[in-house]
């Protein structure tokens, strides 16, 4: 793949399949490089997985940095790259659509956007206001030359409201609004992502969790699997093991679990 416009053809393409697709989430250029090598099709960024590599909690990255992160992303890999956007880096709907541009000039071929506030005393836009911004990014994505893929996303889940009904009804109308992907982090129970898949037309996007199964999600008609900050999470609980056995035990029985240096030389070269 070497233009844009492929790479945005083809992240299309995955969503139409019959089966589900796993959209792996690389924190940093080295576990892009990576995630391509091992035969994923596409990837998406992590914002928590980027923050926590400079030191901070998620949320907290500004906009400019963050899409100079994205195109690092993008430039270290062949593969389609989707950009986690938070919440579009502001209010408004013209903040929100301004995003998505400057996301399309970073070599991104989708991105997600929240209803998240960011804000712990009113965690989620009003509903009207949530859905105005989402058809603001619409409006942005369909005025590119080639067709981005925008991911809307209901946050109840993961902010401390677990209300199905509210969450459907937002992604119903970010449906109608235009958005090409559905996602609610969050849900963990077979039922709610049944009920989920089968309230929307449009492909359906799924955090994983421990005890899924890629047969089962196809089976309830999810079409995209993500996992989030999961895997730079896995990694620096690696390193945090392998610190405390070094600052605890005195010993380095972790060396043994590395993966090789040439391997990695090899790969990178």
């Amino acid at each position: 793949m070497g233009t844009q416009l492929e790479k945005a053809r083809a992240f299309r393409a995955l969503h139409e399949r019959a089966h589900a697709f796993i959209i792996p989430n690389p924190w940093d250029a080295g576990s892009a490089r990576l995630l391509e090598h091992l035969g994923f099709e596409a990837l998406a960024t992590t914002s928590a997985g980027y923050a926590f590599t400079a030191g901070r909690p998620d949320g907290t990255t500004p906009r400019e940095e963050m899409m100079a992160h994205c195109a690092a992303v993008v430039q270290a890999t062949a593969l389609p790259v989707s950009g986690d956007l938070e919440n579009g880096f502001g209010d408004s709907p013209q903040t929100v659509a301004e995003t998505i541009r400057l996301a399309a000039g970073a070599g991104l071929v989708g991105a997600s956007i929240e209803d998240s506030t960011g804000r712990a005393e009113t965690p989620i836009y009003e509903f009207e206001h949530a859905v105005e911004r989402i058809r603001a990014a619409v409006e942005a994505a369909r005025a590119l030359a080639f067709p981005f893929a925008l991911t809307a996303r209901a946050e109840n889940f993961i902010t401390g409201r677990p209300d199905i009904a509210d969450t459907i009804r937002r992604l119903q109308a970010f449906e109608e609004a235009g958005a090409d992907v559905l996602y609610a982090p969050g849900l963990s129970k077979g039922a709610d992502i049944s009920a989920v898949v089968s309230s929307l037309k449009k492909p359906v996007n799924v955090l994983a969790f421990p005890g899924f199964d890629m047969a089962d999600l196809s089976a309830r008609g999810v079409r995209r699997v993500s996992v989030g900050s999961a895997l730079s999470r896995a990694a620096l609980g690696s390193f945090l093991r392998a610190a405390q056995e070094m600052r605890d035990h005195g010993t380095f029985g972790f060396c043994s679990d590395a993966v090789g240096y040439k391997d990695l030389n090899d790969i990178f070269g």
